[in-house]
């Protein structure tokens, strides 16, 4: 990305897809949640990992309030606080560190895959995870994995403590030579009853090897060589996709699985690359993609020709955005994003209207003046926005909601619709 002055207009162009709309840049304040929070989800979905924050008090509450868990609950995260000790240099820091991560084996010998997530603090005072892990997984080896990645919010955004996380996984990955097998590889956390639907998908279309990353056990993590055809289910895994066609594998570009189009055109592009016949590949998406069609018949009516503003937060913007206008018949007033990769993102971006403004990075003050100017019947945005702009009269949709609710595949597109139309049809309450 090319950098500006902090006060470039929104008129000034500086990139475009060849055939979607222009994308302008804005430098400036950004109101974002950290690569932290990935941790909620991802430890979810990998059942025996284990993921240590190495930072302060502040990173803790922040990754227990995003997850809502309980005193009395045992999550599969938690966090060696860094104190005045360590900054002192009373106490060496990578003994500190053995210390906690022996104690926390011996307590949960059930985690076989741990990760170092490195913070702001930790980055700041130049502690070297990657080699700590290294290190302690030398010494825990076989039982346990040791990787690390960095989930600082200095230079990242929320999503994008996934998409380092799996990057450390495609580093350490086994490597398949050229003779293996053709196999598919799904790349992206989703929920499992995503996963189970999406395999029966692919099984009844006759593609037999199927793999996800991340995969619910570290002992399942995949292969990855030059037979790999992979598909991403997340807009936001540039590093990763990076890292898998490093070692030979092959992207293929869709659509991201979000509405009755986008994941009919996501599986349509891997039975293509498999070799399923067209007829084979109808029958099998028939039943499920008229489901999905029906179940977004009930909210049409409350959000056709509703005007949505997108500020940047996940990365997901531009293709919840072709979901809202193709499927829905929203208009588009903004689409702000905090990165827009114009590879990953080719296929979305050229079915959006042509006209839509569609801002790369943030300006959080010019982007609210726009936003003011515009009025638009809902602005999806961040926790630390929603409160502000609800008490201003406008009605919001918290932008973090569409990373932690299942809502990729056919069956869950009628609930993704829903999402947007709760703070519609509240607000019309209110008014009655």
């Amino acid at each position: 990305m090319n950098a500006v002055p902090q006060g470039a207009s929104l008129g000034s162009s500086l990139g475009s897809c060849a055939t979607g709309p222009k994308i302008v840049q804005e430098r400036g304040q950004r109101e974002v949640f950290c690569g932290l929070t990935g941790i909620v989800w991802l430890h979810r979905k990998i059942q025996d990992a284990f993921f240590l924050v190495v930072g302060s008090r502040t990173c803790a509450h922040l990754i227990q309030s995003a997850a809502g868990v309980m005193i009395f609950a045992e999550p599969r995260f938690a966090t060696a606080i860094i104190d005045e000790r360590d900054l002192a240099g009373l106490a060496d820091i990578d003994d500190e560190l053995d210390r906690v991560v022996t104690r926390l084996i011996e307590r949960r010998p059930d985690i076989k895959l741990l990760f170092l997530v490195g913070s702001c603090p930790s980055e700041v005072i130049k502690l070297d995870l990657s080699r700590a892990a290294q290190r302690l997984s030398q010494q825990m080896t076989p039982n346990v994995r040791v990787l690390a990645y960095s989930g600082s919010g200095i230079e990242t955004t929320f999503t994008q403590g996934e998409d380092a996380c799996l990057s450390a996984l495609v580093a350490q990955a086994q490597r398949a030579d050229a003779a293996q097998k053709p196999s598919l590889l799904v790349v992206g956390a989703l929920a499992d009853a995503v996963e189970d639907q999406f395999r029966r998908l692919f099984a009844q279309m006759g593609i037999e090897r199927v793999d996800f990353l991340p995969a619910r056990r570290a002992a399942d993590m995949p292969m990855i060589g030059p037979g790999t055809k992979f598909l991403l289910a997340q807009p936001f895994l540039t590093d990763t996709a990076r890292a898998l066609e490093a070692l030979g594998a092959q992207h293929l570009p869709a659509l991201y699985p979000l509405g009755a189009e986008g994941v009919a055109e996501w599986l349509r592009a891997a039975a293509r690359a498999f070799g399923v016949s067209r007829e084979t590949f109808e029958a099998v998406i028939a039943a499920p993609r008229a489901r999905a069609e029906k179940s977004l018949e009930r909210w049409r009516p409350h959000l056709a020709g509703k005007r949505v503003f997108f500020f940047p937060d996940s990365q997901l913007e531009p293709p919840m955005a072709r979901f809202l206008a193709r499927e829905l018949g929203m208009e588009i007033v903004e689409i702000g994003a905090p990165y827009v990769d114009r590879r990953r993102l080719a296929e979305e971006l050229a079915l959006l209207p042509p006209d839509t403004p569609i801002v790369e990075g943030q300006d959080v003050e010019r982007q609210l003046d726009r936003l003011r100017a515009a009025r638009p019947d809902l602005a999806v945005c961040g926790l630390g926005l929603a409160n502000p702009l609800e008490a201003e009269g406008f009605a919001t949709k918290w932008s973090i909601e569409l990373v932690f609710t299942p809502v990729q595949g056919f069956e869950q597109a009628g609930d993704l619709a829903e999402l947007f139309a709760r703070p519609l049809m509240r607000r019309e309450l209110l008014e009655i």
